[in-house]
């Protein structure tokens, strides 16, 4: 009645899926841009639930962090004066950078760090004193002592009386105060000029400017006192002199006691205070507005990363726009979720409107790609999925009840028989199958069930030796579909490539083949695997269907 068209020649008729890519746009860093644009639009949840952990994070460690304040003063070095009357015109030594770097270790050393330390008290300071084992220390300690071993398994010692334990302690207690005293401190240049600046930091507001401003003082009064020291071993020295020298070196000895500045001008110090350490109004550390900004970052970071590897591992199809740019098909419909089930004619009205609108454009789509054919004769058309549970036999019925509302009759090879309606509507028991009729070869068993006004044939029979002996290749097959079409349209809903190859057998006999892939479950190797295998079996591809998107 029609004449058999080679499959070269039906082929020519359809759309070509292999020029999908032929209009696409060039790589480069625009379509990078667009494609991360596209990731954070589609995870932005994830995205904005990270950066919201990371500000919280950050706010709490900010908030749980001690508060540190700091002052400092300053120091101007001047020239040396002569200490003894009458070389006061003779410089003893200039004044360059090298004597500033050894003004600074004058500064740090221990002599003038351990004045300023012992005329303060800060011996009994808790804040420099052991600090309490944290949990991460209680933790680790087995480690330590495993690692550390025990010390007194390396001989005999003698045990020490109570008078030594004491003394012992209370040297290590000055010298861990004082150590941690020396690290708080910190004495430097500012840029390269003459300028000393002296700085202390503690959790107390008020300890910060006592210490700068007491080794400030301690600073002048050993250099006023070595000048007192240099005029009492002249032979020539007055008195008056003398006893200038003596009230500066009190002064500087006072201020240093009481954490200020001398109350008298120094003039023999060679140095001359320029800034005062002063109490701060505000910690200077932590900074929680800063930590709480890189929390954030760090946020916003991780959830990036988190969406790159999800991008580079889990490669799961969402849009059609993604579908068709992967795998250079066009992809003729997107379709919502509506579950799994027969959609009657009756529920496909009461349906949203996006999926009957989508339904109606992925059969217009259809209508265009085989309108060569169309106009011929009637169109068997093939829809398969990678696995189960994709939709395709709901999308299927769904096509089929558009097609046989535009008048024209449609038959339905389907997957799997829906159970039995609702409202109690009479069925076939145990109908014919496909895989029946191949291996019977005859035609009058073919007994169709009416659903809705679509007549839906089973593909495999209940009967698991005939589905194992049944070759959809055969021509029996063949013939059956050409029977189906004389009366109008076919439908086939093929199995699932993964669990059998009897959808690449029942391919070759359609008109038009859809892949039908389910947005984030199948993934893109999925789906370039399913083509490859179609394309082999020479099935005629033309075009893809996402189903359960989200419009």
């Amino acid at each position: 009645m029609f004449s058999n068209l080679r499959p070269l020649e039906r082929s020519s008729r359809l759309w070509r899926f292999d020029d999908g890519n032929a209009d696409a746009g060039s790589d480069g860093p625009l379509a990078l841009v667009r494609t991360m644009c596209l990731l954070a639009l589609r995870h932005k949840t994830l995205l904005i639930a990270c950066t919201a952990v990371g500000l919280v994070a950050a706010g709490l460690y900010a908030n749980s962090l001690p508060r540190t304040y700091v002052s400092s003063a300053t120091l101007l070095l001047e020239p040396r004066q002569a200490a003894i009357p009458g070389l006061e015109g003779v410089a003893q030594q200039g004044l360059d950078l090298n004597r500033a770097d050894s003004e600074l270790q004058i500064i740090r050393s221990e002599r003038l760090l351990s004045s300023v330390f012992d005329s303060l008290g800060l011996q009994s300071n808790p804040e420099l004193g052991p600090q309490a084992p944290t949990e991460a220390d209680r933790i680790l300690s087995p480690l330590h002592k495993l690692w550390g071993g025990d010390e007194t398994s390396g001989g005999e010692a003698r045990a020490p009386s109570a008078s030594d334990s004491t003394r012992r302690l209370e040297t290590d207690a000055r010298r861990a105060a004082f150590s941690n005293f020396a690290k708080r401190l910190d004495a430097r240049r500012v840029g390269q000029s003459y300028v000393i600046e002296i700085e202390y930091s503690s959790s107390d507001p008020a300890l910060p400017a006592r210490v700068a401003n007491a080794a400030v003082s301690a600073y002048i009064m050993q250099a006023v006192a070595f000048k007192a020291q240099a005029v009492l071993a002249g032979g020539g020295a007055l008195q008056g002199r003398l006893d200038a020298l003596d009230a500066q070196v009190d002064a500087a000895n006072e201020a240093m006691k009481r954490g200020v500045l001398p109350a008298i001008p120094t003039p023999d110090a060679d140095a001359r205070i320029i800034g005062a350490a002063l109490t701060p109004l505000s910690p200077a550390s932590p900074r929680p507005k800063l930590i709480i900004l890189l929390g954030g970052l760090l946020g916003l970071f991780a959830g990036s990363c988190l969406v790159a590897l999800n991008f580079a591992f889990d490669r799961k199809i969402l849009t059609a726009d993604e579908l068709a740019r992967e795998t250079g098909v066009p992809c003729l419909g997107s379709v919502p979720d509506v579950g799994d089930g027969p959609a009657s004619t009756g529920r496909l009205h009461k349906q949203q409107c996006h999926y009957a609108t989508a339904i109606r454009d992925l059969r217009t789509s259809v209508e265009i790609a085989c309108s060569t054919l169309r106009s011929e004769r009637s169109i068997v058309i093939a829809l398969v999925g990678w696995s189960s549970g994709s939709g395709v036999s709901t999308l299927c019925f769904s096509l089929a009840q558009l097609i046989r509302g535009s008048g024209r009759y449609v038959t339905l090879f389907q997957e799997k028989e829906w159970p039995e309606r609702s409202n109690g509507e009479a069925r076939v028991a145990a109908p014919t199958s496909l895989a029946d009729a191949a291996i019977s070869g005859g035609q009058q068993d073919l007994l169709f069930r009416n659903l809705d006004g679509v007549a839906v044939l089973p593909i495999h029979s209940t009967d698991k030796k005939a589905n194992l002996f049944a070759d959809f290749r055969s021509p029996r097959v063949g013939r059956l579909l050409d029977a189906a079409r004389l009366q109008g349209d076919v439908l086939l809903d093929l199995p699932a490539l993964d669990a059998s190859k009897d959808a690449l057998a029942l391919a070759t006999h359609a008109d038009a083949v859809l892949f039908v892939a389910t947005a984030g479950k199948t993934t893109i190797g999925e789906v370039q695997s399913a083509l490859q295998q179609l394309r082999h079996a020479r099935a005629k591809v033309i075009g893809t269907v996402v189903t359960r998107a989200n419009l």
